[in-house]
Parts: structure tokens; C-alpha cells; sequence
């Protein structure tokens, strides 16, 4: 049974070839435009927790700097109001905070053998890798001892290595970095691009020591500021306030005083930026559905055409005894087979549209499988719906008055 009404379904279809291709393109273009914005939305909630990730464990930066009485920041740069001794009562004060990084930072040169390159360069802690979730591409970082000793060692950034070395080894090679000669113990993994497109690899580290004494110089121990790692992201908030209170009372500030200092707490930053996208997605798919709205009501349309047009036959199949049932699956799985065909079509065009806006945007997009899933559940959801009405007309057709159409 089942057999001869899909076979009688498709001959009713392809009847009318150029009515059946326009319905299957309707419901193919829904199809396809749910599927490209669930893979646009999930490659921009992964471009987002990548960036989340690459930002740090926890972080809470404490920044060198002063607000103005009505709360504009001012500059930051030469700002000499944190110290070491900042950092150190950080680290024994505030115990939801578990990492902590002083940081000096500033630009040089560095040469190797005939080549050279400008960078950055930062005078960190060895906690400073765990702060940032820096894995090691190879080599070590250096070690709390280099700190005490303020030895001549580094450790390169992808970009860094790949200028100075090319697809060679850096570990163990010597460079110089503002003529002074540095032992390369390490290199970190690629982080790519921060949020705000910074190259995050051109970089490279030393001990903050070694930064204090041979590279910004002049026996200056203030630092452009303190990276810390809060011990768990509820801890966040307990954190900034409690290192706000202690930084106040360390540098004397009034009740009135403005900070000479800021936190910052950047997953906020990717965090809003995620909940603006999970909006914008929930707006997009929200309008492509309306594709899909639309397609069904043509699919409708159609069906319901299709009746007027086949009332003579419906009402000779009545007469000869075919029960209302019958007619109305008969209808039914021409909607069905419509949408179906429909929703394969819009499934391969979301492939291949997927790998079109992958190569041209040079974005990671890839059809998730549930969201093929869900393909197949739309298309069968409209094919019953929207098939539904012009079945149930066609069921309840009286034979006598059929029977006297033209």
C-alpha cells in the first residue's frame, strides 16, 4: 500500500514538473538558510571561546594609571604608581588570587646572525605562562631562579621565532636583544590574534628582573602592571574588590581619591561580545525560518491547487469505493515527498554553500550534524503541516458533486 502511494504521489508530482521544482525550491532555500546561519553562529561562538581562552586563566590585570575627577582614564605610559612590592603583597593578601606576574614591557630589537626584527618584549614571572594558558611549542620557560639571578634569557613568540630563525630551531641559539647577547631556552605555541587583532605571537619573554636592569635600565623598579590569576571565575569578582582595597590603602588614597590604578577584566569584553552573538544568531535564525514559513506556504498553496484541479478524480476513486483515508495519505505523501526532496536539496546546497563562504570569508564553517538532523525534521514537520489542510479538503470531497465537475 504504502509502495503504490508513493508511486501514485510521484506521477501526480511529476505531472506538473516546473510546479513541483519551484515548491522543492522553496523549501530548499529555508532549509539551506537555517542550516548556514547555525554554522555561521557556531563558527563565531568558537572564534569567541578561542579568544576567551587565549586571553587568560582568570585574569584580573592591574594596570599602571590615574582617572581624572570626572572618571576618564588618562594614559598609562611612564606611570611609575605600581611597584613590586604591589605585586608581592597581591600574591600574599588575596587569596582567591593564585597566580601573580609583575610585567615590564616595552619594544626592541632583536638580531640574530644577519637578521633582525622589532618587537615587544615583557618582563614577566614563569607563573606568567599559566596566567595566559601559554603552552610551550618546544624548550622550557625559564625558571624562578633566572628571576633571583636576572639571567640573560628569553623565551620567543611564534611570529618571533619564524622572523629571526625561519622553519629552524631556535632553543638553545643566542640572539641579542638591544646588543646584549640572550640564550633562547624556549618557544611558546601560536596564539594568533587577540580580540582587538594584535598578533599575540610577536612577542617574546624574560625574566622581569633582566627587564628592570638590562633592558629598560636606570635602576627603575616600578612595573607597567600585574597580571593575576583568580583561582576560579566565581572568585572573579571577590578578587578585583579585594585587590581594589589593598592597592587603595598600599598607596595611601583617600576616601574622595580617584584610583591611581585600574582592573581590568577582559573576558567581559568576549563574554558580551558572546551574548551579542547568541542574539544576533537566535535574530538570524529567527529570519530564516520566515524562508522556511514561506516555502511551506507554497508547498500549501500548491496542494491545495492541486485538489481543485484533481476533483473528478477524487471523486471517481470515491465512487469506485476508495475509502476518505485513502485520498487524504495519497495527498498527504505528496507533501511529504515535496518537502523531503526539498529538504535533501537544501541540505546539499548548504554543503556546498558552507565550503563557498569557508574559502572566500577564510572562516572555520563546517554544517553541524544535528543541524542535518534537524533538516530532515523540518522537511517531514513541513510536508505534514503545510500537506495536511489540502488532504484533509481532498478526503472530504463529496463524490456526486466531484463526479459533476469539467
Amino acid at each position: 500500500m504504502l509502495f503504490a502511494l508513493i508511486a501514485e504521489a510521484a506521477k501526480a508530482l511529476l505531472r506538473h514538473k516546473a510546479r513541483s521544482a519551484l515548491n522543492v525550491l522553496g523549501v530548499a532555500i529555508g532549509i539551506a538558510a537555517v542550516a548556514w546561519v547555525v554554522a555561521i553562529g557556531q563558527s563565531a561562538a568558537a572564534r569567541a571561546q578561542a579568544q576567551l581562552a587565549a586571553l587568560g586563566d582568570n585574569l584580573v590585570w592591574v594596570e599602571a594609571g590615574s582617572r581624572s575627577a570626572n572618571g576618564v582614564r588618562s594614559g598609562t605610559d611612564g606611570m611609575r604608581n605600581l611597584t613590586l612590592d604591589d605585586a608581592t603583597a597581591i600574591a600574599r593578601d588575596v587569596p582567591s588570587i593564585r597566580f601573580v606576574s609583575p610585567n615590564v614591557d616595552g619594544t626592541v630589537v632583536v638580531q640574530w646572525q644577519t637578521k633582525n626584527w622589532t618587537t615587544r618584549f615583557r618582563g614577566v614571572a614563569p607563573d606568567y605562562e599559566d596566567i595566559k594558558r601559554w603552552d610551550m611549542a618546544s624548550g622550557e620557560r625559564f625558571t624562578d631562579d633566572d628571576v633571583d639571578r636576572a639571567t640573560n634569557v628569553c623565551v620567543l613568540g611564534a611570529t618571533v621565532r619564524a622572523q629571526l630563525f625561519g622553519s629552524g630551531d631556535a632553543v638553545g641559539q643566542t640572539i641579542r636583544i638591544t646588543g646584549q647577547p640572550f640564550k633562547v631556552v624556549g618557544v611558546m605555541a601560536p596564539k594568533g590574534q587577540s580580540a582587538t587583532g594584535r598578533d599575540q605571537d610577536d612577542e617574546l619573554h624574560v625574566p622581569y628582573t633582566t627587564a628592570m636592569k638590562k633592558l629598560r635600565g636606570g635602576g627603575e623598579t616600578w612595573l607597567d602592571d600585574i597580571l593575576c590569576s583568580a583561582s576560579s571565575s566565581a572568585s572573579m569578582s571577590s578578587s578585583i574588590a579585594e585587590i581594589d582595597a589593598l592597592l587603595r590603602q598600599r598607596h595611601h588614597l583617600g576616601v574622595d581619591d580617584d584610583d591611581d590604578f585600574n582592573i581590568r577584566h577582559p573576558e567581559e569584553l568576549i563574554q558580551a561580545q558572546m551574548r551579542a552573538a547568541d542574539t544576533l544568531e537566535t535574530l538570524l535564525v529567527s529570519i530564516a525560518s520566515v524562508a522556511l514559513l514561506v516555502g511551506g506556504i507554497g508547498l500549501m498553496n500548491v496542494m491545495l491547487a492541486s485538489v481543485v484541479e484533481r476533483t473528478r478524480e477524487i471523486g471517481v476513486r470515491l465512487a469506485v469505493g476508495a475509502p476518505p483515508w485513502a485520498i487524504q495519505a495519497q495527498f498527504l505523501v505528496e507533501a511529504l515527498m515535496l518537502a523531503c526532496v526539498g529538504g535533501l536539496v537544501g541540505v546539499g546546497a548548504s554543503v556546498a554553500g558552507t565550503s563557498l563562504l569557508s574559502r572566500t570569508l577564510d572562516w572555520s564553517l563546517a554544517i553541524p550534524p544535528q543541524a542535518i538532523g534537524v533538516s530532515v525534521v523540518f522537511s517531514l514537520s513541513i510536508g505534514v503541516t503545510f500537506g495536511y489542510l489540502p488532504a484533509r479538503r481532498a478526503a472530504r470531497v463529496d463524490p456526486i458533486e466531484a463526479l459533476r465537475q469539467e
